[in-house]
């Protein structure tokens, strides 16, 4: 996923005890939608001499959902402040067909030259302002959803139709709660489980795991989009889910108690989160063949989300010489993922590495930028890392710039049904561009990026932007990656001194790297 910063700004002013908020959305938005046809609103300009304020405001005449309305008035500064009351309570009247006497426009500004006019939404404000503040939310959330979200029919629903019913849903509530789940509702109507708003604490949750620091138990949850389920996709080695014996596939069924119906990702992991020294009751479904459900008690502690680790194993060839493959683990998509697998490689370069291999197996993806700037280590030129297909279905490739490999010793990729996202989009790029084999099991399938959206609350929304395809036009999407070479891991009880020589997936991906080499000296 991608992230962008809040680029929004807020003006407001009074008028007679009437709110207005002018809600300046800077991306242009798209007015090609095949279900919508928009009536572009005009303005009032409004001067004003009272000592409130002497500035000059643009408040853009609503837009109305019959798209009937149509007012242009220039008003000069002898208007008073009675006529512009009447004027837009009239237009949101007509608007919504509540008659209040206050109501807040959000005016939608576009720079694209299709919709050069401000698109203004009008609705009532709720009497409970904490749910207003939410109102705001929810228009703001609506927006975003409008100008970028890849399926252009919204899941084939008139989508300025839904932000009216949801508003009219949202007016009685009484508590930001319940606010809030009429936006998650709303999103729920566009069929895509990844796209989904999460509130101030559920966003700091995830900007901490992100930064690569949480409290908690080691666990990496996400939706199955099949099934609409939580399940496992790994558990960090060592951290008390691992100790536990949780294992990727395993569904969550409660979490002290809640069942968990209905709940996304990140809620859920907000719930297993907390103090170092407490504890979280987890009753989970066994993924194994008898389906048995069980509960284990988790002890939280100070998890460091540190998304490398990495060995040196010597390794004898056929010919008997000694040589070595470095190892490299990596768990997580975060922020200092490309720069730890820097330090990492070219550590093991100055011990003498002569091959590596990437093992990305249960990393279940995260920051799509650190997906690509780790493949920057490992390629040359200017090859192209992945294809991204946005709402409009136009295709776009993106990418390297004159890079540099940091080694072009040959290489392995270990993947698995836990390998998701990000580290599908890896794959896909060492692999399509003939830098890599892989080896493994058939990765997760989730061919789509989102972006993530700070709010004005602090909530954050995620919104999935495009899809993608592999540099070979591989669609990844429900389908994921089927490895050159296919292993399922299992631990061989032998001699060997550490568990990474035990792994049986690590053996094969060495002997992969011993044909390589032969055919390399031979040719």
């Amino acid at each position: 996923m991608e992230s962008r910063s809040n680029g929004n700004r807020t003006l407001v002013s009074v008028i007679n005890n009437l709110t207005i908020t002018s809600f300046h959305v800077k991306p242009a938005f798209r007015s090609a939608i095949s279900s919508t046809r928009l009536v572009k609103p005009s303005s009032i300009l409004v001067h004003s001499n009272g000592s409130s304020f002497h500035n000059k405001w643009k408040v853009s005449v609503p837009w109305t959902w019959s798209r009937s309305l149509k007012v242009e008035t220039k008003c000069k500064d002898q208007c008073n402040g009675n006529h512009i009351q009447e004027l837009i309570e009239s237009a949101s009247k007509r608007a919504l067909g509540f008659g209040v006497s206050a109501a807040l426009f959000f005016s939608i500004l576009s720079n694209s030259p299709a919709l050069a006019e401000s698109l203004t939404v009008a609705f009532p404000v709720s009497r409970a302002p904490e749910v207003n503040a939410v109102q705001r939310t929810l228009v703001e959330a609506w927006g975003l959803i409008r100008e970028t979200f890849v399926d252009p029919t919204f899941n084939h629903q008139d989508w300025d139709l839904k932000l009216q019913q949801t508003m009219v849903e949202m007016f009685p509530l009484n508590s930001a709660d319940a606010a809030y789940k009429k936006i998650s509702g709303m999103l729920s109507t566009l069929g895509d489980p990844f796209t989904r708003i999460i509130s101030p604490k559920e966003y700091q949750g995830f900007r901490i795991g992100s930064d690569g620091n949480l409290q908690g138990v080691g666990l990496f949850i996400n939706i199955e989009p099949r099934t609409g389920h939580l399940v496992v996709l790994s558990c960090l080695e060592g951290s008390p889910a691992a100790r536990a014996g949780l294992h990727q596939g395993d569904e969550l069924v409660e979490i002290n108690g809640e069942r968990l119906d209905g709940l996304d990702s990140e809620a859920a992991a907000r719930r297993l989160r907390g103090n170092a020294g407490t504890t979280v009751t987890v009753k989970v479904k066994d993924s194994g063949h008898n389906f048995c459900i069980r509960e284990v008690k988790l002890p939280r502690e100070n998890i460091k989300l540190s998304p490398i680790s990495s060995a040196v194993i010597p390794h004898r060839l056929p010919d008997g010489r000694l040589t070595k493959t470095g190892y490299v683990k990596l768990s997580a998509f975060s922020q200092t993922a490309a720069e730890d697998m820097k330090s990492a490689i070219q550590e093991m370069e100055n011990q003498g590495v002569h091959s590596y291999i990437l093992d990305l197996r249960n990393n279940p993806g995260g920051l799509v930028k650190a997906g690509l700037d780790v493949a920057q280590i490992w390629l040359d030129g200017d090859e192209t890392l992945v294809n991204t297909i946005d709402r409009d279905g136009d295709m776009l490739p993106i990418k390297m710039v004159n890079g540099h490999a940091i080694t072009h010793d040959p290489l392995v990729v270990m993947v698995n049904e836990g390998s998701a996202s990000a580290s599908e989009i890896l794959a896909g790029a060492l692999h399509d561009n003939g830098r890599a084999i892989l080896v493994g099991h058939k990765t997760f399938g989730k061919g789509k990026i989102q972006s993530v959206t700070e709010l004005h609350d602090g909530s954050a929304l995620f919104v999935t932007v495009a899809k993608y395809l592999s540099p070979a036009l591989h669609d990844i999407d429900q389908v994921g990656i089927t490895p050159d070479v296919q292993c399922t891991t299992e631990m061989l009880n032998s001699s060997a001194v550490s568990s990474l020589e035990a792994d049986s997936c690590i053996l094969v991906a060495e002997h992969e790297l011993d044909v390589k080499e032969s055919k390399g000296t031979a040719s």
